[in-house]
């Protein structure tokens, strides 16, 4: 059973940082490409950033300088640090797990909200 936990959201200042972890469990770990979303009310789901296996990253434009994506194997955990944030980042951010081999499926946590204050 695949399982993901995150934390560390919250409410913040513009121009603050936050450190949103994800615990996964349920999967060899290492083999996974890891990514995050963020969801506004009233808007799409979009990627935020994307880690593959090998530690290869992407971010969203909006996001590019500021976010960094990054993973601990040896934690079976997933990072997103948020450094000079806007009240735009403000939304829910959900970890997901894409299968590493075989037919691609998404596994997602329950999301934790961010809200950025101005």
């Amino acid at each position: 059973q695949v399982q993901l936990v995150e934390s560390g959201g919250g409410l913040v200042q513009a121009g603050g940082s936050l450190r949103l972890s994800c615990a996964a469990s349920g999967s060899i770990f290492s083999i996974n490409p890891m990514g995050w979303y963020r969801q506004a009310p009233g808007k799409q789901r979009e990627l935020v950033a994307a880690i593959t296996s090998g530690g290869l990253t992407n971010y969203a434009d909006s996001v590019k300088g500021r976010f960094s994506i990054s993973r601990d194997n040896a934690k079976n955990t997933v990072y997103l640090q948020m450094n000079s944030l806007k009240p735009e980042d403000t939304a829910v951010y959900y970890c997901q797990m894409r299968t590493g081999w075989g037919p691609i499926h998404d596994y997602w946590g329950q999301g934790t909200q961010v809200t950025v204050s101005s």
